[in-house]
């Protein structure tokens, strides 16, 4: 089918590439012109994931109506903060009937929303699907085997995702709980920010395994709280996708924590990057969600804290080991 991907950073490449070696007809849309030459000429994206090789037939564009045009299928690939807007602008460019996939993890600052409710407020027509699990865009195009869930309240638009974007390296799930895999998406990029500052301090195997495991069981009590199923969790969205950020070499959101736990202030780290790891804006809307729901998430507190309160990272993991004593089990 005639597929369009919305978004051409690592993630999205990815996608689009992994469509086109599908046999898909694919149109990538970027911001960046420079990206779209690249693409186009080079077949590399080299702002964005630089020394993989893309398929010859991946066509990029910077006109998202030229994406857009007579798409079955269009993935949403976009950093968290500006996906109302792209999803916005593109509306007019989206065939009537089009299946959407989301495959951009957050929690949007200000309302709150998750990345699926914001693309369906704006586009209230169309099926939407999240795509979501632990997958390393630049493991993906080196056509590593991944598994990954496509989550939909439409069973029939998740499996027409599945069936899309499954190849013999990519195993797709359906799922129905999209809030689930939607939340384990975002907020395991926050304790992936956790796992990295304990191990800038220095800290060892112990103190990463009780962030993970702990931060598992905030992620599920808040999930629950707003509906969401506690097995989600269990799965590849929630404990699959959460090991592989916490711990793998590739993650941005660890990295960004294992320079805080250094010493550098956040103010430094972002004025190095050209793209914000997710994990710093899902801080600010998971900690405004918790507290909203009047959920205990003493992880996101303290990363909350580490990032925007000032507060000196080993005070902060002096005052998780020094909370009240209580159950594991809620």
């Amino acid at each position: 089918m005639r597929c369009a991907v919305i978004g051409a950073g690592a993630w999205g490449t990815a996608i689009a590439d992994l469509l086109v070696r599908n046999g898909h007809e694919v149109r990538l849309w970027a911001h960046e012109p420079d990206v779209v030459e690249a693409i186009n000429g080079r077949h590399e994206n080299v702002r964005f994931l630089a020394g993989a090789q893309l398929f010859p037939a991946l066509v990029a564009t910077g006109r998202l109506e030229h994406a857009g045009d007579g798409a079955q299928c269009v993935a949403y690939v976009t950093p968290s903060h500006v996906l109302r807007s792209i999803v916005r602008q593109s509306r007019a460019a989206v065939s009537r009937g089009a299946t959407l996939v989301v495959a951009s993890k957050g929690i949007e600052l200000g309302t709150l929303a998750t990345m699926t409710a914001v693309v369906h407020e704006e586009m209230p027509e169309h099926d939407v699907v999240a795509l979501s699990g632990p997958s390393f865009a630049a493991e993906v195009v080196a056509q590593q085997p991944t598994a990954v869930v496509a989550a939909s309240r439409a069973p029939d638009a998740a499996t027409l995702v599945q069936c899309t974007f499954s190849s013999s390296n990519f195993r797709v799930y359906t799922h129905d709980d999209v809030l689930g895999v939607e939340l384990g998406g975002a907020l395991k990029n926050v304790i992936a920010v956790a796992v990295g500052i304990a191990e800038g301090l220095g800290l060892g195997y112990n103190p990463r395994a009780a962030l993970i495991t702990r931060g598992l069981a905030e992620m599920t009590r808040l999930g629950v709280a707003l509906g969401a199923s506690p097995r989600t969790f269990a799965g590849l969205a929630g404990l699959g996708d959460l090991i592989l950020t916490c711990t793998g070499a590739l993650s941005r959101n660890r990295a960004v924590g294992i320079e805080i736990g250094r010493g550098a202030t956040l103010a430094e780290i972002l004025a190095t990057r050209e793209t914000v790891a997710e994990g710093v804006l899902t801080t600010q809307s998971a900690h405004a969600l918790a507290e909203r729901e009047g959920i205990e998430m003493p992880i996101i507190a303290a990363v909350h804290r580490i990032l925007f309160e000032e507060q000196p990272p080993e005070r902060a993991m002096r005052e998780l080991m020094a909370r009240e004593l209580r159950a594991e089990q809620d």
